[in-house]
């Protein structure tokens, strides 16, 4: 069990009853099917259960047989319910932030995928809503942040958008962890190397290793970024493309043939005490 669901004093008696349960259900050789003692504990007795543990023991229990597996297969359930609203801030919870995000299950995803406060700029921190992050006016600085997990497989889809004003410089796209969040100068830092890839929102260009690679989106008078607007970023890995969304709109793909390398949603930014917001979103639909 994590620490937040295992400690003080000597454990609920809760978990103690899910751990005998799922003694039982592996001792009963029941993992497919549930018939052990974790198959036959009410449904509704399990979720009370579940509703003390954290994300990695949920995860687990997920695992342990059909019946448990099915019970939390419930996006919006009263477990999920409840580690949500202990892991993210009411912030978070209040505003529309996560206003794409329908499920309980959902949110919870967004938040372990969020910006991180370790691999950033030191002159950038994330807020207290777990989501965005802020940037200090400090001059002659271009300053980045990554998310906290990192592709290597699958499609992902997040959006990402400005609260604050662009500056000179505004990039948003992908790295790896080899690229620097951090340099001298107001400068694009997303697609300056080889490890990044970046979509200049002030001038409308593509960049990597340290070259403009076309207009974004291709077509004529394309319209500028308006503050608020939310983009959406399609990461498919298995087609090694990155692609971008406008108000449901398919703008196109933006750069093809990216490396089979671990590669993270990452934005550098040069404007001080601008703010920038992401939300991982999952799977993109179809369509």
């Amino acid at each position: 069990m994590s620490g937040a669901a295992a400690g003080g004093g000597g454990g609920s008696p809760c978990l103690g009853a899910a751990a005998a349960a799922a003694a039982g259900c592996s001792s009963a050789g029941s993992s497919y099917g549930g018939s052990g003692v974790a198959g036959r504990l009410p449904a509704r007795v399990l979720e009370h259960v579940f509703t003390y543990l954290e994300l990695d023991d949920l995860m687990r229990c997920s695992l342990v047989c059909w019946h448990w597996n099915n019970i939390l297969a419930d996006e919006n359930s009263e477990v999920w319910r409840s580690l949500c609203s202990r892991s993210l801030s009411d912030e978070a919870l209040r505003s529309d932030i996560l206003c794409n995000l329908p499920s309980y299950r959902g949110k919870i995803k967004a938040y372990q995928h969020a910006l991180s406060s370790h691999d950033c700029s030191r002159n950038v921190y994330v807020k207290k809503n777990g989501f965005t992050l802020h940037r200090n006016p400090i001059a002659q600085s271009t300053d980045g942040a990554r998310g906290k997990i990192g592709f290597t497989e699958g499609r992902h889809a997040w959006e990402i958008w400005w609260e604050g004003p662009l500056g000179t410089v505004a990039v948003i796209g992908i790295a790896t962890k080899r690229a620097s969040m951090q340099c001298q100068g107001y400068v694009a830092l997303l697609g300056s190397d080889d490890q990044s890839w970046g979509w200049n929102l002030v001038d409308n260009n593509l960049l990597h290793n340290g070259e403009v690679n076309g207009n974004f989106p291709q077509c004529n008078n394309a319209p500028k970024y308006q503050i608020g607007e939310r983009i959406r970023v399609i990461l498919d890995m298995d087609d090694k493309t990155l692609a971008f969304e406008r108000g449901f709109e398919f703008l196109g793909v933006a750069f093809r043939g990216l490396p089979k390398v671990c590669l993270f949603p990452a934005v550098s930014a040069v404007y001080g005490n601008t703010e920038v917001t992401m939300v991982y979103l999952g799977k993109p639909l179809d369509g």
